[in-house]
């Protein structure tokens, strides 16, 4: 991905800028583009399957992408450029004792985050609840000669999100 995004950068050398010399370069992309481009082929990959299938012993196999039940018969293959699986992720939303996930039921997100830490990813479209809390403290505490402290109460109020 990096090496199809590299850049050719150009600077001009002269009096006054006139270019009596240019000097050119290839150049990195920037590292957004680079996740973004990325992002992008994670989205559109492809599941594919061996063909011909295992179970007919064939001597030569290769990947093709899936065809879906309307569009029945064999798939193409993918190109080099696309992105494919050969399974489906698991679902990491629920929890599954065969993968180790615990999913997300109950955990703390970020309600104002549209990163992987907010309520709308993390919590996988379900919602969350809002649980409002209140503790006293003493604070602001004084020592008084001879052998007494005198304390404030202070009252700190948070608000936490958990994914449903």
């Amino acid at each position: 991905m990096v090496k199809d995004l590299v850049r050719r950068e150009c600077k001009c050398h002269g009096v006054s800028g006139s270019c009596a010399i240019r000097t050119c370069w290839r150049a990195l992309p920037p590292f957004r583009a680079v996740g973004a481009a990325l992002r992008e082929k994670y989205h559109r990959a492809r599941l594919v399957v061996p063909h011909p299938p295992p179970s007919t012993h064939a001597p030569q196999t290769h990947l093709v992408i899936r065809r879906t039940r309307q569009n029945a018969g064999i798939g193409r293959q993918p190109r080099k450029s696309e992105l494919v699986y050969l399974e489906p992720s698991p679902n990491y939303c629920e929890p599954d004792s065969a993968t180790g996930s615990l999913g997300t039921h109950g955990r703390h997100c970020n309600r104002t985050s549209r990163g992987e830490d907010g309520c709308e990813t993390l919590c996988c479209g379900r919602g969350y609840n809002t649980v409002r809390t209140e503790e006293e403290t003493k604070c602001n505490c004084r020592f008084h000669w001879c052998c007494r402290v005198s304390c404030d109460k202070c009252v700190t109020r948070s608000e936490a999100h958990i994914c449903k």
